[in-house]
């Protein structure tokens, strides 16, 4: 077998405690394990099928590589209610004219907003955006703003980025 210089890169990802290596050469992939064992207690958990709520299919017949978050959005989905959500194909609607509330505004909207997970909501969409769904960023941007200013109308329009 010739090892090309392509094969020796070794591609490192390195999360808090969660590690994932990647090399067209599973050779240099052990040899790199054993120099880290050597340096570092680690746990070696074979093939990775998942890292930070994305799943990686692969297909070496076709040499494709997919991260998906589908599960993820299924459980930011189920946590918020709206598994059973009718979907739509955009992020965002005409209808939507956010602006932030007045102070009086705000005081009549606080009984009904209080309970509502604006900013989880809102974080697990950021998530999201940056790991699969960059045709959210405007939108997700968008509502972010109302973090500290929010009201039914902003509420209605998370709901409905969360059935894109």
């Amino acid at each position: 077998m010739r090892v090309t210089q392509t094969d020796k890169f070794i591609y490192l990802l390195l999360y808090v405690g969660d590690m994932l290596i990647a090399s067209g050469n599973m050779a240099v992939i052990r040899e790199f394990k054993n120099k880290l064992n050597c340096e570092f207690e680690m746990k070696d958990l074979g093939k990775a099928s998942r890292i930070l709520g994305m799943d990686i299919i692969r297909d070496r017949d076709k040499g494709e590589l997919i991260l998906s978050q589908g599960n993820y959005l299924e459980k930011v989905l189920k946590m918020f209610g709206m598994l059973e959500a009718r979907p739509v194909i955009t992020p965002t609607a005409a209808h939507f004219k956010l602006r932030s509330l007045s102070e009086e505004e705000k005081k009549t909207e606080a009984i009904h907003m209080e309970r509502i997970p604006y900013a989880s909501v809102v974080g697990s969409l950021m998530y999201v955006m940056v790991g699969s769904r960059p045709d959210l960023a405007f939108v997700v941007g968008f509502i972010s703003r109302f973090i500290s200013s929010l009201g039914k109308e902003h509420w209605s329009a998370v709901k409905w980025v969360l059935r894109c």
